[in-house]
């Protein structure tokens, strides 16, 4: 098989990755996988090569590279914990870029977020910026996707939210609720990729749904769809992240960061241009609420244990 029939996928084996690598799969190509945990049971069986990361080991991260055509990146940290923080994630992400410019990788696909700005306060928004800048400077052709907030089986936000609804006799919305957000679903956005990968040139543009809602609306669609019985109420954001502290603790996970609340409540989760996904959420949520929320999706279960 020779380079141009392989890809290299961060984190195949986690969410966005994984769609991806299902649909590079399906369309005959050979897959690689570039993950922090290459101990875990292989999804995809003898189809998709582990390496490790190794940020640390450059010339062993360049030698998994070589000879692929295109890198799928989705590596990225939600938030800050122990020694992984935005600062090392931006670091990490430059290493990778330096070593696919050096193995000859021909085109990067790069997983964003909408709104990134260099001046955001919010360091998800910042270190994405900063490294969208250092994509457009590495030389590589790319394409930078931006998706909103993704919503699929294996997400957090969304799940999660099901989920509280489901077995809490309390919701607590930090702020008004009135604050917008247009989810897009992850099949879509790893559409876009595979086909942001074959297409000429270099793109950036954002993955949006064609649904926008109100937070108070989204909760009340889930609660509409699960058939929860829980009283939604409206807190400050103080108090709404204790709440959610108190609820991490019980769940062994960090469930709301302050600063993915002022990322919320800013508007920054919208896109501000046409759609460029089909799948409306209120849609998807007529064939999958059943089993929405039925199980707790953990962050550090799934990127840190």
């Amino acid at each position: 098989m020779t380079g141009a029939d392989i890809d290299v996928v961060t984190g195949a084996f986690g969410y966005t990755g994984k769609y991806i690598t299902e649909r590079l799969l399906a369309a005959g190509r050979s897959v690689r996988t570039l993950t922090g945990h290459p101990g875990r049971p292989n999804p995809f069986g003898g189809r998709v090569s582990v390496f490790p990361f190794n940020f640390d080991r450059p010339a062993d991260l360049v030698e998994s590279l070589r000879g692929a055509d295109t890198l799928f990146n989705t590596y990225w940290v939600r938030f800050a914990r122990g020694d992984t923080t935005f600062d090392v994630a931006v670091e990490n992400t430059k290493t990778l870029l330096r070593a696919a410019k050096e193995a000859g990788i021909r085109k990067i696909v790069h997983i964003s977020i909408t709104n990134p700005s260099e001046d955001s306060p919010l360091p998800y928004f910042r270190g994405k910026a900063v490294l969208e800048r250092a994509i457009v400077d590495s030389g590589l052709s790319y394409a930078i996707i931006r998706p909103t907030v993704i919503f699929g089986r294996e997400d957090i936000l969304i799940n999660n939210i099901a989920w509280l609804l489901r077995r809490s006799p309390v919701f607590a919305i930090p702020g008004n609720g009135e604050y917008r957000l247009q989810p897009v679903s992850v099949d879509d956005v790893a559409d876009m990729a595979v086909r942001a990968a074959r297409e000429a040139g270099n793109t950036v543009f954002d993955a949006a749904g064609p649904e926008i809602f109100t937070f108070n609306e989204l909760v009340r669609l889930l609660a509409d769809k699960t058939g929860s019985r829980g009283r939604i109420v409206h807190l400050p954001s103080g108090p709404a992240l204790l709440a959610s502290r108190l609820i991490g603790l019980a769940v062994r996970d960090v469930v709301l960061t302050r600063d993915e609340v002022a990322g919320l409540t800013s508007g920054l989760l919208i896109s501000r241009g046409p759609p460029t996904g089909s799948t409306r959420l209120s849609d998807w949520l007529d064939e999958n609420a059943a089993v929405l929320g039925t199980r707790y999706a953990s962050e550090l279960e799934r990127h840190y244990r």
